[in-house]
């Protein structure tokens, strides 16, 4: 039977589930196409990244001698949709079948269940089990609970996959070392360099292609260098577990101005591509472990990400899918700054967040949470276009992480599906985590003067704004209570202050 193998742009995978079975007279298919490109005006870096290692695993495969159909971007032919070059393909092959692993992403996923009727030939959508939770997995887990905890979903994780587990019970006889994961990095500190990966001629090819087409997309291409194979992405991932892993535990959750990888292991990106397996760098993580490579706290807070946080929030996704889109609990409406985009703001933590994003189409999940999404939390930002930036700069974001964490996590949005409490914080909290608030034009001390920190004023006219709701949340209730004691004339100062923040934003002033 001639099969026509669909592979999307993030299932780079040879084990992906679609390869399976391929035989001498099927065809793989994968296409380069404007509409995924430009769905939103993704970072050039994102582009380049997704495009060079599309075509480096077509090149993979063809050297085992499989037969690929690659369309490329600036093919005349190209239907610039992904339903039109697989309807494209079925008319020229005429394949009496087509199979396709189950893509990431809801829009996708409509997209692809018309396919049978449009392209006249029956379409086998397997599962994609390069997560380790499958979706029926999770709605089982789910099913019955009133509140959904990343906790104790990681918990069942660790037990169903036996990682740093010991007859039965957690390693270190707790199942969490969150607590040991918050330390500022000391003053005088550097993280050593990362292993990056200079572009070769495939990926030089690509980015003149990108500089050609989306010259108005958000941030610099210039400096490209992460890794668009397989091999390279072990790699990246060995250099960090041989020198970085042993100190990402203790900061973890850190920070530092002009440090914009730390500790961390920079596998999102191409794990979100299909270029790495989760369970085995897991396993990796927890041999480095055993080996006396990297202290416990460490290892399972890597392994934390990736066996719980990820497969968590994809589980979130597809269980809430489609209505989730549209949540917006705390009924925020306010337009997304312009320094967003531009990074010209005088906080000093806003702008060195979004400068590195621009320049490497990247920053950890602390900036994430705690800088560019606690500003849009306590400013009211609308959830759509906070989910568009995030989707948009980052080149690991894909719909099915990228929402809940920030529709869920950082906006609270979702109403407490994702997290038991809106992540907000003052200034004070970026000040304990990063070095940021030094020579900031902002006095992150003062919450209601001039040149008060504007995370002070927003801080406490969102508690104020959202007091009712939150009054009952065990979390919440002390912030609660700490607004209702404060004398009257202090909390009316800084809810002036944060209201005269949000007009001149509103406004376009860089503030």
């Amino acid at each position: 039977m001639r099969t026509l193998r669909v592979i999307f742009g993030d299932q780079l995978s040879r084990g992906v589930a679609a390869l399976r079975g391929v035989m001498a007279g099927d065809t793989v298919f994968l296409a380069e196409v404007m509409e995924e490109c430009t769905y939103v005006p993704h970072h050039p870096q994102k582009i380049v990244l997704v495009l060079s290692a599309m075509r480096h695993f077509a090149a993979e495969l063809a050297a085992e001698g499989i037969r690929v159909r690659y369309t490329r971007l600036d093919d005349p032919a190209n239907a610039q949709s992904l339903s039109g070059e697989v309807l494209r393909a079925a008319a020229e092959l005429r394949p009496e079948k087509i199979v396709v692993t189950a893509p990431g992403e809801w829009r996708v996923l409509q997209d692809v269940l018309g396919w049978e009727t449009a392209c006249g030939v029956a379409v086998e959508v397997r599962e994609d089990d390069r997560f380790l939770a499958s979706r029926k997995f999770f709605e089982i887990w789910a099913s019955g609970k009133s509140q959904l905890r990343m906790e104790f979903f990681y918990r069942e994780m660790r037990k169903a996959h036996g990682v740093l587990m010991e007859v039965g019970a957690p390693v270190g006889g707790k199942w969490n070392f969150d607590s040991e994961n918050r330390k500022a990095l000391p003053k005088g500190m550097r993280p050593p360099a990362v292993r990056r990966f200079a572009p070769d001629a495939v990926t030089h090819e690509v980015m003149t292609l990108v500089k050609e087409e989306f010259t108005g997309h958000y941030g610099s291409m210039e400096g490209f260098d992460y890794p668009v194979t397989a091999a390279q992405a072990e790699a990246g991932f060995g250099a960090f577990l041989k020198v970085r892993l042993r100190d990402f535990g203790d900061w973890q959750d850190a920070m530092a101005a002009d440090e914009p990888f730390m500790f961390h292991s920079l596998v999102s990106a191409p794990l979100n591509l299909g270029l790495l397996d989760p369970l085995a760098l897991c396993r990796a993580a927890e041999t480095a472990y055993g080996k006396g490579a990297a202290p416990l706290n460490a290892v399972e807070g890597f392994i934390r990400q990736i066996l719980g946080w990820r497969e968590f929030v994809r589980g979130i996704y597809w269980l809430h899918m489609p209505e989730y889109a549209a949540r917006n609990a705390l009924g925020a409406t306010r337009k997304l700054p312009e320094f967003y985009w531009t990074g010209a703001t005088k906080m000093r933590c806003v702008a060195q967040v979004v400068g590195q994003t621009m320049r490497y189409a990247y920053a950890h999940h602390i900036q994430r949470l705690m800088i560019t999404g606690n500003f849009a939390l306590l400013a009211g930002l609308h959830p759509d276009a906070v989910d568009e930036w995030y989707l948009a700069v980052y080149a690991d974001a894909y719909e099915w992480v990228e929402m809940p964490n920030t529709r869920g996590m950082a906006l609270h949005a979702d109403g407490g599906v994702v997290g038991s409490k809106p992540y907000a914080a003052s200034g004070a909290y970026i000040n304990r985590m990063s070095d940021y608030c030094a020579g900031c034009y902002y006095d992150v001390k003062d919450g209601t003067g001039a040149r008060g920190c504007p995370f002070n004023a927003l801080y406490w006219d969102f508690i104020a704004r959202h007091a009712e709701r939150f009054e009952n949340n065990p979390r919440m209730a002390m912030p609660v209570r700490s607004a209702r004691n404060m004398a009257p004339a202090k909390l009316a100062a800084l809810r002036q202050r944060a209201a005269w923040l949000l007009e001149q934003m509103e406004m376009g002033a860089a503030i």
